[in-house]
């Protein structure tokens, strides 16, 4: 054996094995974590259900629409769900998958973390050769002004020579519309030399989704209606009075008027009333 092909040999016993891909028949939810790379089962996914999303029928009826034709091996655009915080958007992405779960579907769902992004193409690589159809999830997706992640992203959603495996689609959802601060967008069109060439080059990620879908704060009736339907979910029975003072009263000392506050109201409420949820 030659130096060459000795020093090759002890390369590749360094190397680490091929990630083996997982028994993705264990369950419908996986987390995708680096250092090693690892796909782990959910057994119990942090979701609620799909009826109980009020105020945002449109973007429920869209993106479910859009995912069953994912699930039935039918075309269907990637997702970008942007706007009010606390608006229900990672909500409804969960809330659909197991809507179609329960359809009888055989859709998997992955979160991948916004750090995460650099490994995306290991990660596409695992899910390529797979029978089942995925979903892979980002929550909270949103760059900085010296944040290159971005780029990881875009072979995803549109570009490179392989593309985007047919049996993977992507829903990240994001406060901001095109993924960064509008400041930052200003002070790029300010302060380059070609501003054109240096906005498109940042806002070109989100203009790769198919889907956006917006989120938008909800009035006081809208509000109301969310929690009116959580306790009738969990057989909660409060006089229709008192229930609308105290809820009102919530959301004042909140300060905002959200899903997320109507939620937080109600397992307060349940608690109070010895409910559980």
């Amino acid at each position: 054996m030659t130096e060459l092909e000795r020093i090759a040999a002890a390369l590749e016993r360094l190397a680490p094995a091929p990630l083996a891909a997982p028994d993705f028949a264990s369950a419908s939810a996986f987390i995708w974590q680096t250092g090693p790379d690892a796909l782990l089962p959910v057994a119990n996914v942090n979701r609620i259900a799909l009826d109980l999303l009020i105020g945002i029928n449109r973007a429920r009826d869209t993106l479910l629409a859009n995912t069953r034709q994912f699930a039935n091996g039918f075309p269907a655009n990637n997702a970008l769900l942007w706007g009010s915080r606390g608006m229900g958007k990672s909500s409804l992405v969960k809330a659909v998958h197991a809507q179609l779960i329960e359809e009888g579907a055989d859709l998997k769902i992955v979160e991948l973390q916004r750090e995460d992004l650099p490994s995306v193409g290991r990660l596409l690589e695992l899910l390529r050769g797979a029978p089942q159809r995925f979903v892979l999830y980002c929550d909270d997706l949103s760059f900085s002004h010296d944040d290159d992640q971005y780029k990881s992203l875009k072979a995803v959603l549109d570009g490179g020579i392989e593309g985007r495996p047919d049996n993977v689609l992507l829903y990240a959802t994001s406060n901001r519309r095109h993924l960064m601060p509008r400041d930052m967008i200003e002070n790029e069109r300010s302060s380059a030399i070609n501003p054109g060439e240096a906005v498109e080059e940042k806002v070109s990620l989100s203009d790769r989704f198919g889907l956006w879908l917006g989120f938008h704060p909800c009035d006081q009736d809208e509000y109301l209606a969310m929690i009116d339907g959580y306790c009738a979910s969990a057989g909660l029975r409060i006089d229709p009075a008192v229930l609308r003072a105290e809820a009102i009263e919530w959301q004042a000392t909140r300060g905002s008027r959200s899903g997320r506050v109507a939620w937080q109201f109600f397992c307060d409420l349940a608690g109070r009333h010895g409910v559980a949820i």
